[in-house]
């Protein structure tokens, strides 16, 4: 019985831990750069590594658990600072495609060390074992909660 308390006392505590981590994290992130927030840089990360090299602002609101508006919204400030363009589908005019400008491309490039640097800093002395162990977790993670919202889409439609 104890065995299952201590369970849920660790996973209260990896639940509470990683949504302090999140904020740390964002907030030390936006110290890295003035020019963009780790919001704004997850955004063109994840459109970065999108097969698509135009993804819409729906399917970059999925990969990043952001809402649709909230995509857009960022969208529209990286657009003014010229790192994106928002284009319409040649297809079909109410998709809205984002993609990364040249200057995007460059401005990435020149701060590619310093993103190693803070990596290598936030990672430092977790070895093989400690980052697979956390890699394997949060992939459990990922997996129970896209589990769980599709739970809770059917039950909303049924």
């Amino acid at each position: 019985m104890s065995t299952e308390l201590e369970m849920q006392r660790k996973q209260a505590y990896i639940f509470g831990g990683i949504l302090t981590l999140a904020n740390r994290m964002q907030l030390l992130g936006d110290k890295l750069d003035e020019k963009m927030t780790m919001k704004q840089w997850l955004l063109i990360a994840v459109i970065m590594k999108c097969e698509n090299p135009s993804p819409t602002i729906s399917e970059v609101a999925e990969m990043t658990g952001n809402s649709r508006q909230n995509v857009k919204k960022m969208a529209l400030i990286l657009e003014k600072q010229g790192f994106l363009e928002l284009a319409k589908d040649p297809r079909d005019a109410r998709i809205v495609r984002l993609r990364l400008t040249p200057k995007c491309l460059s401005y990435f490039e020149n701060r590619k060390d310093q993103e190693e640097r803070f990596m290598a800093s936030l990672f430092e002395a977790f070895d093989e074992e400690v980052t697979n162990g956390i890699y394997h977790g949060l992939n459990r993670l990922v997996e129970n909660i896209a589990r769980m919202e599709n739970d809770h889409g059917e039950e909303e439609r049924g």
